[in-house]
């Protein structure tokens, strides 16, 4: 499912989200996971809005077809400021040899939606992505509905609008109400008014900034060796050298529990001496180390 670059819907690009610099050439082919209307489809016409926005059934799509060619490039949402980490994303980004090329903000306002002739008290159950369902807890409790986790946010509108049932309510876009037909039955249910979705760019291979031309990221993945304090002492270079580590993140691999891998974000182009410096000294300690990528840093951490 695609849509086509030459007829972009004008809800999808209206409220552009501030992002970091997009790589170049523009892309022809860009994947994203979910059905038209999902804010990831959102943020890839945002990012790039000459390209062919191609609709993936899941983010093994997505990568896959960016490893194989198919695709230029790919749009995924990896944390939510209320939702926390995609933590698919985290064990993808491991796996895969693309590369993390840039990044975006995009602002999520989520719509609870129905078919026709649905109202707030005839709703028993609720579909959605679980970080947007997460993301809407308050009134989910409220209302005391049943949660039903789909692929994600229009992928359930669109279930609820050929389903009928005035039972059954989606949690999607504004866009996606229009997009299938639905009522909104409740605007702006998100939590925090502020609820924002990062998305990164992923690509077959590292496009790195010019070195000084602005704040950029650099993106790792590292296992430490199974020592006593190796953690710490991996990370003792960041400190001394001055690099700000901006996320730390581990998670399990492998079939035991006693192998940990690593995701860490800092602030600095790989080819900052001190970023350097402290790469050096976290590889004395490692088993496994990967860069995954050296991009641009979005304003809004400037702002923040």
């Amino acid at each position: 499912m695609a849509l086509s670059s030459s007829d972009p819907s004008p809800d999808l690009v209206a409220a552009s989200p501030t992002l970091s610099a997009s790589p170049s050439p523009q892309p022809a082919r860009v994947a994203f996971q979910g059905v038209l209307g999902a804010y990831s489809h959102q943020a890839t016409l945002a990012l790039f809005p000459t390209a062919e926005a191609i609709a993936c059934a899941s983010f093994d799509d997505a990568f896959l077809g960016v490893e194989q060619g198919k695709f230029d490039r790919a749009v995924i949402p990896i944390e939510n400021t209320r939702g926390g980490r995609v933590a698919e994303i985290h064990l993808l980004i491991n796996e895969t040899p693309l590369y993390i090329t840039a990044e975006m903000f995009l602002p999520v306002h989520h719509y609870l939606l129905g078919t026709s002739g649905a109202q707030l008290n005839t709703i028993k159950t609720v579909r959605s992505h679980p970080q947007a369902l997460a993301q809407c807890r308050t009134l989910i409790r409220s209302l005391n509905l049943q949660q039903e986790a789909s692929a994600d946010t229009a992928g359930a509108a669109k279930a609820v609008a050929e389903q009928g049932d005035p039972t059954v309510a989606a949690i999607a876009s504004e866009t996606a109400a229009a997009m299938y037909g639905l009522e909104i039955l409740k605007p702006r249910i998100e939590d925090d008014i502020t609820n924002t979705t990062r998305f990164v760019v992923m690509e077959r291979t590292q496009q790195e900034p010019n070195p000084g031309t602005g704040a950029t990221l650099t993106s790792l993945i590292f296992q430490v060796r199974s020592h006593p304090a190796a953690l710490y002492k991996a990370l003792g270079g960041f400190a001394t050298n001055g690099v700000n580590m901006v996320k730390i993140e581990s998670y399990l691999v492998g079939d035991t529990f006693s192998a940990a891998r690593f995701y860490a974000e800092v602030e600095g182009h790989i080819s900052d001496h001190a970023v350097r410096l402290s790469i050096e000294e976290l590889q004395m300690f490692t088993s496994y180390f990967r860069v995954v990528g050296c991009y641009p840093s979005a304003p809004e951490r400037q702002l923040g």
